[in-house]
């Protein structure tokens, strides 16, 4: 496993990894990496010759005063998991070699950008739209791999991709979850013993909400009454950021709910921000 930090040598391996005609599949991450990131890569192993994986904690997707700072990082700990996975080449940038100085071109998907985690980090989706496209045009993909735990980001990247003509396929892969149902996340490391056994109630809110709309509810309003009450029986969650049933594809009210929605919430436990999201198919 070759592991990269700089643009030229990552061009250089892309290259010649094209000139043999193999596939490339690739995972960006901000590492501290866990099962859902390694489905992820194991994913991306079975279906191409040539796995790459990015890690870089993005400055750009953080707000002022959010955890960029303590975002948990484990570089050495990565790197064997991505070795044991059989990731052929990591790309591991320092800030600067993606963000040179005088940098000042982003990228920004609208609409998509501006609902859900958009309303209280309005500067979030930019941050992933610009780093995602600079990976893109760097590792050159023919598919990229993310979770639909960031259902959101999934969606957007995928509208950004279509958007830009991008040559690739964006692969969307089914959330890892814990026993109990939380879904996996590396902002999960945040959390007290207390906090952690706590922190479910997310799920089970949204499994409360897919629950009355295969008994027949299509009255949105109602369904996120219900999930608010399963969210208000935890004393531990500080704050609801949102609980939303919408439309899956375009992320927009539905009234009364049909087609494919997403159920998806985002709270406050201790210090960790917590988002999930179910989907529910209706015929």
């Amino acid at each position: 496993m070759e592991v990269v930090t700089a643009i030229e040598e990552l061009r250089r391996r892309i290259r010649e990894v094209k000139a043999g005609g193999a596939s490339i599949g690739f995972v960006p991450t901000m590492g501290f990496l866990h099962q859902g990131h390694l489905s992820l890569m194991e994913r991306a192993r079975r279906e191409n010759d040539f796995l790459v994986i990015s890690i870089f904690v993005n400055p750009l997707q953080f707000g002022r005063g959010e955890d960029l700072d303590r975002y948990p990082r484990d570089r050495e700990g990565d790197l064997a998991k991505a070795r044991k996975v059989g990731c052929d080449l990591v790309f591991f940038p320092e800030e600067k070699t993606l963000y040179p100085p005088g940098f000042t071109t982003y990228v920004q998907v609208e609409g998509l950008s501006s609902v859900l985690c958009g309303v209280s980090r309005p500067t979030h989706f930019r941050g992933v739209a610009t780093v995602v496209n600079k990976l893109f045009n760097l590792v050159q993909p023919d598919r990229a791999y993310f979770g639909q735990k960031d259902a959101q980001q999934a969606i957007l990247i995928k509208r950004m991709v279509a958007d830009l003509n991008m040559n690739l396929e964006v692969v969307v892969c089914p959330t890892v979850r814990e026993e109990d149902g939380l879904a996996m996340s590396s902002r999960n490391n945040y959390l007290t013993p207390q906090e952690r056994r706590a922190a479910p109630v997310l799920y089970r809110a949204l499994k409360a909400g897919e629950e009355l709309i295969a008994g027949g509810e299509r009255s949105p309003r109602a369904v996120v009454r219900r999930m608010e009450e399963v969210i208000a029986g935890e004393p531990l969650v500080k704050k609801v950021d949102y609980l939303v049933v919408v439309d899956a594809e375009n992320l927009q009210e539905k009234d009364p709910l049909e087609g494919s929605l997403l159920l998806a919430g985002a709270v406050y436990i201790g210090k960790a921000r917590l988002i999930d999201n179910i989907i529910v198919n209706l015929a």
